[in-house]
């Protein structure tokens, strides 16, 4: 009998492959047919091991739910770049690959998130989420986030509109 262990851990920059793949796989699962094919395409081609490594090596904040070897999930975290939002912790990304979702890690890596921004003396939470991307809305107001602002991105000249949520 094998038993798979489940882990969220800071990442390393060996894992820059496996995060590569999960940014691929994760933002065409979440985005396409929202944010326009040409950008979409482009963001997840400037975000490759190399990047992410980069971003490992330079200090980023960035999380793994590993399973059994292989990392099903990230989240980048830190300080909140909304200044008009009082909360001083910012949930950048997070995201899974298509087939570990929905079985509870983005919840478990949503909390451990949390737990290493309040560690880093950050109160309270912010999350922004594209309007269009009804699962993160979803996994947003059942994690008990507080919809409290909104703006807009820009994708090749198609405007978005995103959504905050908080935890104080």
């Amino acid at each position: 009998m094998n038993t798979l262990t489940i882990d969220i851990r800071k990442a390393e920059p060996r894992d820059a492959e496996q995060i590569a793949d999960v940014h691929h796989s994760a933002w065409q699962g979440a985005y396409a047919g929202i944010i326009p094919y040409k950008a979409l395409n482009s963001m997840i081609g400037r975000r490759g091991s190399a990047w992410w490594a980069n971003a490992i090596r330079r200090a980023a904040t960035v999380l793994v739910v590993e399973i059994g070897g292989t990392v099903a999930g990230y989240a980048t975290i830190g300080r909140n770049r909304a200044r008009e939002l009082p909360q001083q912790g910012e949930i950048y990304e997070l995201y899974l690959r298509p087939e570990y979702q929905g079985v509870g890690l983005g919840t478990r890596l949503f909390a451990a998130a949390r737990e290493k921004l309040a560690a880093h003396g950050l109160h309270g939470l912010v999350v922004w989420a594209l309007e269009d991307n009804a699962n993160a809305l979803a996994f947003y107001a059942g994690a008990g986030g507080r919809d409290v602002a909104e703006g807009v991105e820009v994708f090749d000249q198609k405007a978005l509109r995103k959504v905050a949520f908080v935890w104080d």
